[in-house]
């Protein structure tokens, strides 16, 4: 799932002026040369709503509900609540380190039993797991010295209104709990909450809380009805989504703006439905004026259309002999790259959906998708010049 961040939001904007109008529709074989012009539109997957469309479509009058209907045709208006458990991916480390604060306590997930964490002079509390993992062990930081204070059966977590989480990038504070999960013989750290805090903390990192305020409460029910999704469909026993990109972009209360935190009050609990259930609502930044089509059969609400509201952000890339090489082992020293295969939607033919690709050792033939994967291309909506 696409989900940009406001860094890359902004850096879209610096390369909107290029205007792409392409000349045929028909394959269009690139000269043997070391370096190969692209010309885009769009930025990101282009399937269900674009973020930029959905700030046009708001310029123009249109309330969230009317753009999340033209975005997700065939969703209708439901509700979801309870809590969210966000697996914090920056911790690949054995710990889970907290900040001191008043209320703080630690539980066993194991027994459910609590036990008040105070200790004075005491700056950061602990929870390591034990050699052979059967036991958590509560460490407290005085004076610069770690001091174990307690050891619980099995998993633990920190509760407090709010935490500051120790990551080896730096800290963020974190509402609700933050859980230390024993998995496969080894430790995960878990950010457990209400739904509608974990929303107030994606929001402004997926869209400019600036923005308007039609746009942002748009955002705020597609962010919370994907991970009412994700919620209902994830396999996994211990956590629901992620907070990176691989599910959507999490910063927690550090990440809260009060704009995009009133947009999710104003729709507070509101998620758009399919068939009673909540609907997969993918996004991505801008989709060149005609939105792409899922491949899942299943989810005929995010399907290729015109895009009326997208101002057709533009793109240029050099495509180097050298990237090609590095991305397709095993053809050799490219020499030609062909479009044999478009999506038929939108301008130009659409969407790349297959290329040929020379080289000195054989030619592959490959997905327009593979392609941006392996080279960082914003998107397969593009033209070789």
């Amino acid at each position: 799932m696409r989900l940009l961040s406001r860094t890359l939001l902004t850096a879209l904007a610096t390369v909107a002026g290029l205007t792409v109008v392409p000349g045929v529709s028909t394959p269009s074989p690139a000269a043997a040369a070391t370096s190969w012009e692209l010309q885009g539109r769009g930025w990101g997957h282009g399937i269900g709503m674009s973020q930029y469309g959905a700030l046009g479509a708001a310029n123009k009058g249109l309330g969230y509900r009317r753009i999340l209907g033209f975005y997700y045709p065939g969703t209708t208006v439901g509700t979801a609540k309870g809590s969210i458990r966000v697996l914090v991916t920056a911790e690949k480390r054995n710990t889970l380190t907290v900040a001191n604060r008043t209320g703080l306590t630690v539980r066993s997930t194991t027994t459910g039993t609590s036990y008040a964490l105070k200790r004075a002079g005491a700056t950061r509390w602990r929870i390591l797991p034990s050699a052979d993992n059967a036991t958590s062990r509560v460490y407290v930081l005085v004076s610069g010295r770690w001091v174990l204070v307690r050891q619980i059966r099995g998993g633990a977590e920190f509760i407090a209104p709010s935490l500051r989480l120790y990551l080896p990038t730096g800290s963020k504070v974190l509402r609700g709990r933050l859980r230390s999960v024993i998995v496969n013989g080894q430790r995960d750290v878990v950010n457990i909450l209400p739904l509608e805090y974990y929303v107030r903390g994606v929001v402004p990192l997926e869209m400019p809380a600036s923005w308007h305020r039609q746009a942002v409460r748009s955002q705020a029910v597609a962010a919370r009805t994907y991970a009412a999704f994700e919620r209902a469909s994830r396999t996994s026993s211990y956590f629901d989504v992620y907070d990176t990109t691989r599910s959507q972009v999490y910063g927690g209360l550090s990440a809260e703006d009060a704009r995009s935190t009133a947009a999710v009050s104003d729709t507070a609990g509101e998620v758009r439905l399919y068939a009673g259930k909540p609907a997969f609502t993918q996004f991505s930044s801008s989709n060149g004026g005609w939105t792409v089509a899922s491949s899942n059969a299943d989810l005929p609400y995010l399907k290729a259309q015109a895009d009326p509201y997208d101002p057709i952000r533009t793109w240029h890339w050099t495509l180097t002999q050298a990237e090609l090489n590095k991305a397709l082992p095993g053809i050799g020293t490219v020499s030609a790259v062909t479009v044999t295969e478009r999506d038929g939607n939108g301008a130009g033919g659409g969407r790349v959906t297959l290329l040929k690709v020379t080289g000195t050792g054989g030619t592959r033939t490959i997905t327009g998708s593979d392609l941006r994967s392996a080279i960082g291309l914003l998107s397969t909506y593009f033209w070789i010049q």
